[in-house]
């Protein structure tokens, strides 16, 4: 039985230091910002601009995201994909879309994605995973520059 209590009052302690290392962690890092849990909105983003789901490195306040223009990234001949099954590409087209996304810079990733999907164009799979790599690496770099 002592035993027992003893494994109890450990949880305890334990528990207690992870609950206000959290605290001190969140106060430290969110400090300014309104206090949000993960997956929850805020009424200015769900109101204002749809979420691109990028927040670190999310140029909300971004002429292109905030207007309904498209931006060519010099692909205009991928627009003739517009409304097509990813299924029924080719592996020639295949590499077309391939050959686009590997030609960019860095920090042009993220609009090409935003333009392709304003011009109602469907990734092939392989390339939508490709594209997800190189948006979550140009994250890691901006949160570990």
């Amino acid at each position: 039985m002592t035993g027992a209590l003893v494994i109890l009052a450990a949880m305890i302690v334990v528990g207690a230091l992870l609950y206000f290392t959290d605290v001190k962690y969140f106060r430290h890092h969110h400090a300014g910002e309104p206090e949000q849990r993960e997956g929850t909105a805020t009424a200015q983003e769900s109101s204002e601009t749809p979420c691109c789901g990028m927040h670190l490195v999310c140029e909300k306040t971004a002429p292109d995201l905030l207007s309904d223009e498209i931006v060519y990234y010099d692909d205009e001949e991928l627009d003739r994909f517009s409304g097509r099954d990813p299924g029924s590409y080719s592996p020639a087209e295949c590499e077309e879309f391939r050959d686009v996304l590997l030609t960019l810079l860095p920090e042009d990733v993220a609009g090409w994605a935003r333009s392709i999907t304003r011009r109602e164009i469907e990734l092939p799979p392989d390339i939508k995973e490709e594209l997800l790599l190189l948006l979550s690496e140009t994250r890691e770099r901006a949160v570990n520059p």
